[in-house]
């Protein structure tokens, strides 16, 4: 009998499912602290130095997307181990300074910071369904010096937003450079909006909402409105395939009620895009996520993977172009939302992300995590 219970142990041990890989977290921005009442919509990337750089929009108030928001950043130095102080990249006031999402160009090293700007007092209802005083508009920033200082942002509405458009935003995340193929060298940046559509349904009016991207040629100086995707999808990530080609591939928040992701591909460096299909491996509550490239030869995903609620943040990867995907880590089991995926090195990756234990927007958090 002793013989059969050690077999039995023996081969119980022997078919268990491997541990799960060491995580490595630690909170970046807390909800009301350092004047702040709430912080939103992370975003991290890595400068040319090796620096990372943790934006976020810090809320002052509880009046959700719209008020008087600021957009921070914090640095480390040590692989997201520890951050250094909070700095304000953009304050506008009483007004809204919203959707970090910068993009390195690895020949200059600059960073490029692209934004969206509307007035405090104008929401997205009142944007979308052309009732606000003003509109949604586009800006970019950039740094030098991997982010320890910033130039003023510049309006860029008039080359890279239809006039058409109502909603507007950049990411949420960050944008690419493309590194193969005719394009390369090109920088983009995956955008949303909404539009004019007589049978639509976008807050209780004839409204929808589209994705598409913009892009730069001459490093940053001077952008440009890429391809449109269409219907019932808006916020996206953009990330560059394994096919040395320079394929794209833009991930999307989706809305037709089938708690999946949305993809599409272009092969002509966003230009245009394919028409859009369920991403059947990628489950969503209607939400945020992040998607990047990491070396050698490996996707990365992240969002709350659950088909209803903000819950159980996940990192997925696919060594297949993103045919087939399978679970990395889990994050965090509760409430979670937005998140933002670094590469660090091969064997390392990063995500910084919104959780809490009630609510998904307590803390804004950054995990380490090995990846095999």
């Amino acid at each position: 009998m002793r013989l059969l219970s050690s077999l039995l142990a023996f081969l119980t041990a022997s078919l268990a499912l491997p541990a799960a890989p060491a995580v490595g977290q630690i909170d970046v921005y807390t909800s009301g602290q350092d004047g702040y009442h709430t912080y939103r919509i992370p975003s991290v990337i890595k400068a040319a130095n090796g620096t990372l750089l943790a934006f976020a929009e810090g809320r002052k108030s509880a009046g959700g997307d719209a008020g008087n928001i600021d957009i921070l950043l914090k640095r480390s130095t040590d692989g997201g181990r520890t951050w250094g102080a909070q700095q304000v990249v953009w304050d506008e006031g009483d007004n809204t300074a919203g959707n970090p999402c910068p993009v390195v160009d690895a020949r200059t090293g600059t960073i490029w910071l692209l934004l969206t700007h509307n007035l405090g007092t104008d929401h997205e209802n009142a944007i979308i369904t052309k009732k606000a005083q003003s509109t949604r508009t586009v800006w970019v920033a950039h740094s030098k010096d991997h982010g320890a200082t910033w130039a003023a942002p510049t309006n860029i509405t008039a080359t890279t937003k239809d006039p058409s458009w109502g909603w507007y935003a950049t990411g949420p995340g960050v944008g690419i450079q493309i590194k193969h193929g005719p394009h390369a060298g090109r920088l983009v940046i995956p955008c949303d909006h909404s539009y004019d559509d007589p049978a639509g349904k976008v807050r209780g009016g004839p409204y929808e909402y589209g994705s598409h991207s913009i892009h730069s040629d001459d490093g940053g100086k001077t952008w440009q409105l890429g391809g449109i995707l269409r219907p019932k999808v808006n916020e996206c990530q953009v990330v560059e395939l394994h096919d040395n080609r320079g394929t794209l591939l833009m991930d999307m928040r989706s809305y037709f009620g089938r708690s999946r992701r949305s993809h599409a591909r272009s092969t002509d460096g966003g230009k245009t895009w394919s028409a859009h299909h369920d991403a059947e491996a990628l489950v969503e509550p209607v939400c945020q996520a992040s998607i990047v490239r990491h070396e050698p030869g490996l996707l990365l995903f992240s969002n709350p993977a659950d088909p209803k609620t903000r819950v159980r943040l996940t990192v997925k990867a696919s060594a297949d172009d993103a045919k087939t995907w399978r679970e990395v880590a889990v994050l965090h089991e509760g409430p979670s939302a937005y998140s933002s995926l670094v590469s660090l090195d091969t064997a390392t990756a990063g995500c910084l992300y919104e959780r809490g234990e009630k609510r998904a927007y307590e803390k804004i958090t950054f995990a380490r995590f090995p990846v095999k």
